[in-house]
C-alpha cells in the first residue's frame, strides 16, 4: 500500500481542535524520550548483531545524559525558579519532570532487560563475556592482582568523610565507589567514597574474549587502600550535574575568555540525578543524597552496570561475526579523474556535485576540496564555518597549510558549540597561531551553518567554489551520520556566501541572497512562503516532504496543519523530536509522520515543495536548519535551493528510499505513538549503500525521473521506490 495515496479536504477545518495543548501538539521532551525509545529498540532487536545491540545500549545511555544534562536540567531551573508558564503543549515544568522520570526509570527496566536477559547472555555464548574476579582461576586473580598493583593502586585517592574530611566534590558523570568500612580499634563504621578513574579502561582485559569491569577489580583490593579496617561493602555510585552552559555573551568583553569561564563554572554545576547500585544500603543512599542536596525523586536504583555508554570499548572487539557488515564509502565517481587541482575545479566548472556521506566518501569529496585549495596556487582565499570537527582533521590541518602558503584563510569558529567548546578553543588558538584570521562567533546567535568559500584565479579573474553542507566538517563522524552536501561554482551561490561571509567577519545589513535561505532573517519567511505556494496549487496538487532531525517550532507546525486542511500532501521523515501531531481529524488527516533509526544518524535536512517555483516547478532545499525555534531564530544558518537537475534527481531518490522503507522506519499515529514498520523489504541504510555502489559502476547512469520514483516534470509521488 502506497505511503500516502488520499488528499481529503475537511469541510470544517478542524473547529474542534484545541488551538493549544496536547491534542495540537506534542511535548517536546517526551517526544524527545520516544526517539531514545527508538534507539532502545534496536538494543532489544534480535535481528541486529550482538555488538550492534550492545553499541546501541551505549548510544541509549550516552543520549540520556545530554538530556538530564540539558533538558532535565532547564526543566529543574524553571521549577526552582517558580515558573509556571507551560509551552504550547500545554505541559508545565513540573508535570514534565514527573513525567520524564516515570518514564525514564520504565525504560530503564527494558535497558536492564535488554542488557542482563539479552545482550550479555548472548555475548557471553558467543565467547565474549564479563566475569566477576570471583569466577577467575587462581593463576588469573595473580595476574590480575600484579596488573592493579602495577596500573591501577598508584592512580586511586581514597577520600574519608568524617569531622576533619568533608564531602568531596563529586565530578559530573564520574563512576565512584561508595566503600564502608568498619575500625576495629574505634568500633565503628567509617564511609569514604573512591573515584573510578576515568583515565583507564573501564574494562581490564583477561583473555582475548573476557572481561572484568574496572570498579570490580578495585572493590576486590579494597583491603590493600583500606589497611586495618574491616570492609562493610562497596557500591557503585554516578552523579549527573547540570552542564548547559549558560552564557550572556552580549555583557562579554571577550567572548573567548567568557566561554572559557563558563566551561570552569559548568564542571560544578548542580546535581540533577543520582544513579546507584541496586544494593546500596539505605543509610548510603540518604547520606549521598544529603550531602548532593538531592531528593528521592531525582534517585535511581539500578541493577545494570553503571555508565552503559562504555560498552563502546566492547564494541571495538576485533568480531566481525557480530557486527554490521563494514561499509567503505566509495568515491563520488564526478570526482573519479580529478587528480590534479585544475581537473577538481574544471569538473566544478561544469556542473554541481552532491555528496551523499556516509555513502559517498567526505574525505574523497568535501576533504579532498578544501585540501585541494590548499595547495593549489591559483587559489586566493578560503573561508570557513567550523562548528564541531576534531583536533586531528585534515580540514584544520588543510586550513592551516593554506595560511602558511600566504593564501587569505578565515575561519568562523563557534565556541558555544555544545560540549565541544573545549575542543573548539584548542583548534581555533592552533589555527590562529598559522595565520589564520578566527573569528569566534557572533554575539547573540550561534553559528550552525556548514559553508566553505574558495576563491580561485582562472587567468582572466576570479571564480568562487563553495561547499554546503547538512554536517560538520568532521571526517570520524562523516563516517556514521548520514548528511549531504553540494560542491557548486553557481555564481548566483558565490554571491550569496561572499555576503554572508561579510556579514559574518564584519557587519552590515539588507544583504540580498538569490539562493540562500539564511536564519535568524529570510528562512523562516521563505520556509512560510514555499508552505503558501502548495496551499495556492489547489487539493491534489500541493506536495511537501520535508527531511529533518527535529521539528519544534509552533508556528510552523500550525503553517504545516493550514497546508494539510487545504489539501496539501505532507510527509515528514524526522528522526528525532516531533511536536506536530499527524492523522487528527479535523487537523492534520494529510499528514504522515516517520522516523529512521538504524545503524547511520539520520542527519540531514532536505526539504521538497512540489510548487515552489509554480505549477509542477518544484524546489529542493537542504542545509544546516531544523525547524525549531532555536535554529529559526537564535542561529546563523544557511539553506540553499538546489537548482542542478542531477542533483535534484538525487534528492529525490534519498526522500523516495526514506518513504519507502519499511524496515527502519517507525510511523507516528494521532495517539502520538510510534509503531515500526515490519515487511523487512526495503532498508534505507542498505538500499542507499547499493545505490552508491550502482552509481560508481555506471549502473544506472541512463536512468530517468521514472526510474528514480518520480512522476511528470519531475515531480515527487507517494508510492514505493523503484529504480532499474
Amino acid at each position: 500500500m502506497p505511503i500516502c495515496e488520499d488528499v481529503s479536504v475537511p469541510t470544517d477545518p478542524g473547529d474542534h481542535v484545541e488551538r493549544f495543548g496536547p491534542e495540537r501538539f506534542t511535548n517536546r521532551e517526551l517526544s524527545w524520550l520516544q526517539f531514545n525509545e527508538r534507539v532502545l529498540a534496536l538494543a532489544e532487536d534480535e535481528n541486529q548483531p550482538l555488538l550492534e545491540r550492545l553499541k546501541f545500549c551505549a548510544i541509549y545511555a550516552s543520549n540520556l545524559d545530554e538530556f538530564f544534562m540539558v533538558r532535565v536540567a532547564g526543566l529543574s531551573d524553571q521549577v526552582a525558579a517558580g515558573v509556571t508558564r507551560a509551552p504550547a503543549d500545554g505541559w508545565k515544568p513540573q508535570r514534565q519532570l514527573t513525567e520524564i522520570r516515570r518514564r525514564v526509570r520504565e525504560l530503564d527496566l527494558r535497558l536492564h532487560r535488554a542488557l542482563n536477559e539479552g545482550v550479555l547472555p548472548a555475548l557471553a555464548e558467543a565467547d565474549v563475556s564479563l566475569v566477576h574476579p570471583s569466577e577467575l582461576t587462581d593463576d588469573e586473580r595473580t595476574e590480575l592482582a600484579a596488573e592493579f598493583a602495577e596500573r591501577v593502586f598508584p592512580v586511586l585517592t581514597p577520600l574519608a568523610v568524617d569531622p576533619g574530611h568533608p564531602f568531596p566534590y563529586i565530578s559530573n558523570l564520574s563512576l565512584n565507589l561508595a566503600v564502608e568500612c568498619h575500625d576495629p580499634v574505634e568500633r565503628r563504621r567509617r564511609f569514604a567514597r573512591l573515584k573510578v578513574p576515568p583515565s583507564l579502561p573501564r574494562f581490564l582485559v583477561i583473555d582475548e574474549q573476557r572481561f572484568v569491569t574496572l570498579e570490580d577489580v578495585i572493590a576486590a583490593h579494597l583491603p590493600e587502600l583500606f589497611p586495618g579496617m574491616d570492609i562493610v561493602g562497596a557500591w557503585a555510585f554516578r552523579v549527573t550535574r547540570n552542564a548547559d552552559l549558560t552564557l550572556n555573551d552580549e555583557d562579554a568583553d571577550d567572548l573567548l575568555e567568557a566561554v572559557e569561564m563558563e566551561l570552569r563554572r559548568r564542571r560544578f554545576g548542580r546535581a540533577i540525578r543520582l544513579e546507584v547500585a541496586h544494593g546500596m544500603p539505605a543509610h548510603i543512599v540518604d547520606l549521598l543524597a544529603r550531602e548532593l542536596e538531592l531528593g528521592t525523586d531525582e534517585i535511581d536504583r539500578v541493577e545494570r552496570l553503571l555508565d552503559p555508554a562504555a560498552f563502546w570499548q566492547l564494541h571495538g572487539l576485533d568480531r566481525p561475526d557480530l557486527k554490521d557488515e563494514s561499509w567503505s564509502p566509495v568515491t563520488p565517481p564526478e570526482l573519479f579523474e580529478t587528480t590534479t587541482p585544475g581537473d577538481f575545479f574544471a569538473r566544478l566548472d561544469r556542473g554541481d556535485v552532491l555528496v551523499h556521506h556516509p555513502y559517498e566518501s567526505f574525505s574523497d569529496s568535501v576533504t579532498k576540496f578544501i585540501r585541494t585549495a590548499a595547495r593549489d596556487d591559483s587559489v586566493l582565499a578560503i573561508k570557513m564555518t567550523l562548528y564541531r570537527t576534531s583536533g586531528d582533521s585534515p580540514v584544520i590541518e588543510a586550513l592551516i597549510d593554506a595560511a602558511e602558503a600566504g593564501k587569505q584563510v578565515a575561519a568562523l569558529v563557534e565556541l558555544k558549540a555544545r560540549f565541544d567548546e573545549q575542543n573548539n578553543i584548542e583548534w581555533a588558538r592552533r589555527l590562529e597561531q598559522a595565520g589564520v584570521h578566527v573569528v569566534y562567533g557572533l554575539v547573540g546567535l550561534k553559528i550552525h551553518s556548514k559553508i566553505t568559500l574558495v576563491v580561485r584565479s582562472n587567468g582572466s579573474g576570479v571564480r568562487r567554489y563553495c561547499h554546503l553542507g547538512t554536517g560538520n566538517y568532521n571526517p570520524k563522524t562523516a563516517r556514521i551520520y548520514e548528511d549531504v552536501g553540494l560542491l557548486t561554482s553557481d555564481d548566483a551561490v558565490g554571491n550569496d556566501l561572499s555576503q554572508l561571509f561579510n556579514f559574518l567577519t564584519g557587519f552590515g545589513r539588507g544583504y540580498d541572497h538569490r539562493r540562500l535561505l539564511v536564519a535568524p532573517t529570510t528562512l523562516r519567511p521563505a520556509i512560510e512562503d514555499l508552505i503558501d505556494a502548495e496551499i495556492a496549487a489547489g487539493p491534489g496538487r500541493g506536495r511537501i516532504v520535508l527531511k529533518m532531525n527535529s521539528l519544534v517550532d509552533a508556528a510552523l507546525i500550525d503553517h504545516l496543519y493550514e497546508a494539510g486542511r487545504a489539501g496539501v500532501s505532507i510527509d515528514l521523515v524526522i528522526r528525532g523530536i516531533c511536536c506536530l501531531r499527524p492523522g487528527v481529524p479535523g487537523l492534520s488527516e494529510n499528514i504522515r509522520v516517520r522516523s529512521i533509526v538504524g545503524r547511520y544518524l539520520e542527519h540531514s535536512r532536505i526539504f521538497y515543495f512540489a510548487n515552489g517555483e509554480g505549477p509542477e516547478q518544484p524546489v529542493y532545499v537542504i542545509g544546516s536548519a531544523d525547524l525549531m525555534p532555536r535554529n529559526l531564530n537564535s542561529r546563523v544558518e544557511a539553506m540553499l535551493t538546489v537548482t542542478d537537475p542531477a542533483a535534484q534527481n538525487r534528492l529525490r531518490e534519498i526522500l523516495q528510499v526514506n518513504l519507502a522503507d519499511d524496515t527502519l522506519a517507525w510511523e507516528l499515529d494521532p495517539d502520538g505513538v510510534y509503531r515500526r514498520r515490519v515487511e523487512r523489504s526495503v532498508d534505507t541504510h542498505a538500499e542507499l549503500a547499493e545505490l552508491a555502489l550502482q552509481r560508481t559502476r555506471n549502473l544506472v547512469s541512463s536512468a530517468t525521473p521514472e526510474t528514480l520514483g518520480a512522476g511528470p516534470a519531475g515531480r515527487l509521488v507517494p508510492g514505493r521506490f523503484r529504480r532499474t
